[in-house]
C-alpha cells in the first residue's frame, strides 16, 4: 500500500489547490468554437442518504418547480451566449423526482441543441415501464440507477431498505428495466466499513444474473464532514480492503464485461459512461452547485437555491467561483481524466497543449512507469492492471476534494441539514 498512499497524498494536496477558488463573482466563460458537454444538476431528494456528499436538499414541490424554471432559463442563457452541446448528463439528487418538469427540460434541449447523447440518473423506485418509456421517447439513451448494494443488512444501515426495498425487489426492478433505453447502468458502491467479502460476492452474483448493460462500481467516497457520521454509523473504512475488493470486482466481471474506465464495466455493444469529465475536455455545469470546465478554468454555481433562482430571474449567471488553471495544471488534469479512461493518445494531447506529455509531466509519468502503473504503446500511454487501481485511488481522492468543496460551499450558503 506504500505506492497507493503516496498517490493518495499527492492527489489530496493537488486537489486542495485546484479548489482554491478566486474571490468575487466571475464573468461567464466564452463559448468554445465546437460543441461541448452539458451537466445538469437536480439537487432534490425525498430523503437524504447519510453517505452521500453530493449537493442535495429535501424535496418540496413548489421549490422544485421554481428551480426547474430557473434551470431552463440558465440553459437558454448559455444558448444565447453561443454555446452548443453535443451531450447531456443529468445528475442529482434525484433528476426524475418531477418527471413532467424533466421531460419538458429535455424537450427544450432537444429543440435547441439536438445532442447526440443524453444520460439521466434515477432511483430504483422509478424503474417502471412508463417512466422508462417516457425517458426513451425524450431521447435518453442511458439511464443510471443507484442500486449501491444488494445486501439487506447494508441497505438497512445506509437507510435505503425502507426507501427502495429489499435486495430481491431491487434485483427484480433492475431485471425488468432492461431494453427500454440503449444503456441501463447499475451504480454500485463497495468498501462500506461493514461490508464483507461474502456480501460483495453476493452483489456480483446478483449483477451477473440481472445482467444490466453496464455496471459502475464506485469505492465509497465521503467528504471530511461526512466521514465522522459514517464512522459513527458503520465504523472506519479500510483502504487495504478496498484494494482487495477492487481486484475481486474486476476479475469477476471480466468474463461478461469490458472495462470502459477504471471503475465502469460495459457490455460490448455499449459505450456511454458516467464520467462525462473523462470523455469531454470541456463542459458546462447548469444548476445550483454544478461545476463546469471551460476555456482553461473551472467554474462553480452558487449552492444557495434561493440565490440561484434570484440571480437567474434577474438575468444573471449564477456563478459564484472560478479557478483558472496554468498549462501544467490543465495538462495534469487531462492526464488524470484521460488515463482514467484507460489510455491516452499522445497526439491530441500534444496538439492541445503544444508539447508532448513527457515534456509537461515527466516526473509524474516516470513515477507511474517505475511503479508499474503505465506502459507505452505506439503513441498511447496505457494503464496496466496495477495502474487501474492506482487511478481508482486518484479519482477517489479527487472527488473527495470536490466533496469537501461542496461541504464548504453548502456551509457558506447556510445549508447545514444533512
Amino acid at each position: 500500500m506504500v505506492v497507493e498512499n503516496i498517490i493518495a497524498r499527492m492527489v489530496r494536496n493537488t486537489s486542495s489547490r485546484y479548489f482554491a477558488f478566486e474571490d468575487g463573482r466571475p464573468q461567464p466563460p466564452c463559448a468554445p468554437a465546437e460543441p461541448i458537454h452539458l451537466y445538469i444538476h437536480i439537487p432534490f431528494c425525498a430523503e437524504l442518504c447519510p453517505y452521500c456528499s453530493f449537493h442535495r436538499v429535501l424535496y418540496r414541490e413548489e421549490k422544485a418547480r421554481e428551480y426547474f424554471r430557473a434551470l431552463r432559463r440558465e440553459i437558454e442563457m448559455y444558448r444565447d451566449r453561443g454555446f452548443s452541446f453535443s451531450g447531456v448528463y443529468v445528475g442529482g439528487g434525484t433528476p426524475t423526482i418531477l418527471l413532467d418538469e424533466l421531460l419538458d427540460l429535455l424537450a427544450r434541449i432537444q429543440h435547441d441543441f439536438s445532442p447526440a447523447d443524453i444520460s439521466v440518473e434515477t432511483n430504483p423506485d422509478r424503474l417502471d415501464a412508463r417512466t422508462l418509456n417516457l425517458l426513451a421517447d425524450a431521447g435518453v439513451k442511458r439511464v443510471s440507477v443507484g442500486i449501491q448494494t444488494f445486501s439487506d443488512p447494508l441497505l438497512k444501515s445506509i437507510g435505503r431498505y425502507d426507501k427502495y426495498g429489499s435486495s430481491e425487489m431491487l434485483k427484480e426492478r433492475l431485471a425488468k428495466a432492461k431494453g427500454f433505453v440503449q444503456t441501463l447502468n447499475a451504480d454500485m458502491i463497495y468498501n462500506f466499513p461493514t461490508q464483507s467479502r461474502t456480501m460483495l460476492e453476493q452483489d456480483l452474483e446478483v449483477l451477473k444474473e440481472a445482467s444490466p448493460d453496464q455496471i459502475t462500481f464506485y469505492p465509497l467516497m465521503i467528504s471530511d464532514a461526512t466521514r465522522k457520521k459514517m464512522t459513527d454509523l458503520m465504523g472506519r473504512m479500510s483502504y487495504r480492503k478496498e484494494r482487495h475488493f477492487y481486484s475481486l470486482i474486476t476479475s469477476h466481471l471480466a468474463e461478461d464485461y469490458r472495462s470502459s474506465s477504471a471503475w465502469c464495466f460495459s457490455k460490448k455493444d455499449t459505450s456511454m459512461v458516467d464520467e462525462y469529465v473523462v470523455v469531454s475536455q470541456e463542459y458546462v455545469g447548469a444548476g445550483s452547485g454544478a461545476f463546469g470546465l471551460v476555456g482553461g478554468g473551472i467554474y462553480a454555481n452558487t449552492f444557495s437555491l434561493p440565490s440561484y433562482c434570484e440571480r437567474i430571474f434577474r438575468g444573471e449567471f449564477p456563478l459564484s467561483a472560478r479557478r483558472l488553471f496554468s498549462v501544467r495544471e490543465l495538462s495534469r488534469y487531462a492526464l488524470l481524466m484521460g488515463l482514467f479512461g484507460l489510455s491516452l493518445d499522445t497526439a491530441p494531447f500534444r496538439k492541445r497543449f503544444g508539447s508532448p506529455p513527457w515534456w509537461l509531466l515527466g516526473p509524474e509519468l516516470l513515477f507511474f512507469l517505475l511503479a508499474g502503473g503505465i506502459r507505452l504503446d505506439q503513441g498511447r500511454i496505457r494503464l496496466t492492471p496495477r495502474g487501474r487501481y492506482y487511478w481508482v485511488v486518484m479519482m477517489r481522492e479527487f472527488f473527495t476534494g470536490v466533496d469537501n468543496f461542496r461541504d464548504l460551499s453548502r456551509e457558506a450558503a447556510g445549508i447545514t441539514a444533512r
